[in-house]
């Protein structure tokens, strides 16, 4: 058979088609949902934040396909035989064993190999199958076949694969290992259901031992527990977010799919959201693993399933929840709003006048702005320039210039360690003319008390000018993944609209390419979309809330919280047994952890610093 090759391939046969035409006919058909993550690091990594929309022009850095569509299922099965295993021979020999057993079942596949000599054998489907239904039928297989990695198949969110006409990190493309004719044909017409029963009931064997396995030693993403069926409103429990969003769940605790989300759905309920943001999740592919526990309807009944789900899971609440403890935990009406202020923080502002409070930060604010032209785009640079958003966002909170979250609540606000936010604090209390004063160190259960300053040698522009109206924000959840830039460029847009690359540039001072890059990354998400007069704006429409679910930071973000609770809780621990009295707390240079144990402020200001940032 005539091979469609790529000239960089050593001793392949004469090539008849080129990589952009393999691209452009097989990609869009073989991908789950029309998106592709690019690799910028030359094939290490495929990061979620350089996911663009898929089109038929060939990417020119190594580019893979998402598997699973919105719905969570998949309309091929993607087979990646990995010549790092155990060489190329092994491959060689595995590759051909699947197609004896392809060819048994009756079954078409399109094929193609890497430079490295990988194999890649796309299995199409003319109906589209679930997460669980997939994963279980390559994990069956990757017990015959050595070489065969399963790892695409066992992530929901991020399981991408290349396909053909792809570059690849050592150079040169993924290249057909059969004609694109006949590739193309098998791609518009797929394998029939029967196929599929097939090759199922082949491997019933390895499906059960595979399940089976599970059941010793559980695959979910994190530790298994009974849905806190009394959350705060709007919060749901951390297991349930990752049940909702990658289709894994403790086959020990839920026995079927139908369980699985039935607890999903119970969680949201009692967490307090609506039945529309649960399927406004389920339709935007925010919870693709909820999605795929409904595959198994057709597609005009499953917003009627989960209608009834959501009704079974509102009686079981309200039968359940209301009589514990003589409270209601759950919100009587699962369609009212949760609130989204923080409680009023005692004794944190020392002015008596708020609103003056309030201008005297605007006001510091203009002073950032013109200081902050001496911190450059560097890492630490852009680092300490978000540290001070923090503090600008804590003092709006606390209607007080004066500032006592400690370094904890911060590193939750910025998306940094605590110590690092630290070494930024004694850098920037420490300049000549600086923008926070420490006023007092802290003790015992009190973090540093800082003061918002306006330096002298800017304060009369800084009166003098506007002032900026919105809020100010520290790292919104989103951009721990978008990056640093990106957060900067899309807060100059949100407080200038229309605005050029070059405008961008100089009002950031940030660099071009940093820039262009950041820009890049978030049209690519529909966060800013640029106008005919080639001027850059916020989508207003675009949830960053919703984008930091889909990309899954807050699971960093809880588990950054968990740590500092833990923390907190030690270091309260040690104070009940090492001091008597309010009065004989100690200070930081005595005999105790100060620099291990700082003493993070109450829950609910890393809580809301980190939770509540919607934009």
């Amino acid at each position: 058979m005539r091979a469609c090759t790529d000239s960089q391939s050593p001793g392949a046969p004469h090539a008849f088609c080129s990589p952009a035409e393999a691209w452009a006919a097989l990609a869009l058909l073989l991908a789950g949902q029309p998106r592709v993550r690019l690799s910028r690091d030359g094939g290490r990594s495929y990061p979620q934040k350089h996911e663009r929309a898929l089109t038929r022009a060939l990417p020119s850095f190594p580019a893979a396909v998402r598997i699973f569509g919105k719905d969570g299922t998949c309309g091929a099965i993607f087979l990646d035989f990995d010549s790092s295993v155990a060489g190329i021979d092994w491959v060689e020999a595995d590759v051909r064993a699947v197609q004896k057993w392809l060819h048994s079942v009756s079954a078409r596949w399109i094929e193609d190999f890497s430079p490295n000599g990988g194999r890649h054998v796309y299995i199409p489907l003319e109906q589209r199958v679930t997460f669980s239904e997939a994963r279980d039928l390559v994990e069956a297989l990757g017990t015959r076949y050595r070489t065969l990695d399963k790892t695409p198949h066992q992530n929901l969110l991020h399981g991408c694969m290349r396909t053909p006409g792809s570059p690849h990190k050592g150079g040169g493309h993924q290249v057909l290992a059969m004609s694109l004719s006949v590739a193309y044909d098998v791609a518009r017409r797929p394998n029939p259901a029967t196929v599929w029963a097939a090759m199922k009931a082949d491997l019933a064997g390895e499906i059960r031992a595979v399940r089976a396995l599970r059941l010793e030693g559980t695959i979910t993403p994190a530790t298994a527990e009974t849905p806190r069926l009394h959350q705060p409103a709007g919060r749901m429990s951390r297991t349930m977010q990752l049940m909702a969003q990658t289709g894994l769940y403790d086959t020990n605790r839920y026995a079927s799919d139908s369980e699985a989300r039935q607890a999903i759905v119970t969680g949201a309920a009692a967490a307090g959201m609506e039945l529309v943001d649960v399927e406004r999740r389920m339709m935007q592919g925010t919870w693709p693993g909820l999605a795929s526990f409904y595959a198994r309807y057709a597609s005009r009944q499953r917003v009627p399933a989960l209608r009834r789900d959501w009704l079974n899971a509102v009686t079981y609440l309200s039968k359940n929840l209301g009589s514990r403890d003589g409270k209601n935990n759950a919100r009587k009406s699962p369609t009212s709003q949760p609130t989204t202020q923080p409680p009023v923080l005692q004794g944190a502002s020392i002015s008596s006048n708020p609103d003056a409070e309030h201008q005297f930060i605007r006001t510091w604010r203009n002073a950032v702005r013109l200081k902050e032209h001496a911190y450059t785009d560097s890492r630490t640079g852009l680092a300490r320039r978000m540290v001070l958003r923090s503090l600008g966002e804590a003092a709006h909170m606390t209607g007080s210039r004066f500032i006592e979250f400690g370094d904890r609540s911060i590193a939750v606000a910025t998306g940094l360690d605590h110590t690092t936010v630290g070494s930024h604090l004694r850098a920037l209390r420490s300049e000549e003319d600086p923008l926070v004063t420490l006023v007092e160190q802290g003790r015992g259960t009190k973090g540093d008390l800082y003061m918002l300053s306006v330096p002298e040698e800017v304060k009369a522009v800084a009166e003098d000018l506007a002032w900026r109206k919105g809020k100010v924000h520290a790292l919104r959840p989103v951009f721990r993944e978008l990056g640093l830039p990106a957060a900067f460029v899309y807060e100059a847009l949100e407080h200038s609209p229309d605005l050029s690359t070059s405008e961008i540039v100089k009002l950031t001072r940030l660099s071009r390419t940093s820039v262009s890059e950041s820009l890049e990354v978030m049209a690519a998400w529909n966060m800013i979309s640029r106008n005919k007069a080639r001027a850059w704006s916020v989508v207003a429409s675009t949830s960053l809330q919703v984008l930091a679910e889909h990309f899954g930071v807050m699971e960093a973000v809880a588990a950054q919280l968990q740590r500092y609770r833990i923390e907190r809780i030690l270091w309260k621990e040690w104070l009940s047994k090492n001091v008597n009295t309010v009065a004989e707390l100690l200070s930081p240079g005595e005999d105790y952890p100060w620099e291990v144990y700082e003493g993070p402020p109450e829950e609910w200001a890393l809580a809301d610093m980190a939770f509540s940032r919607t934009g």
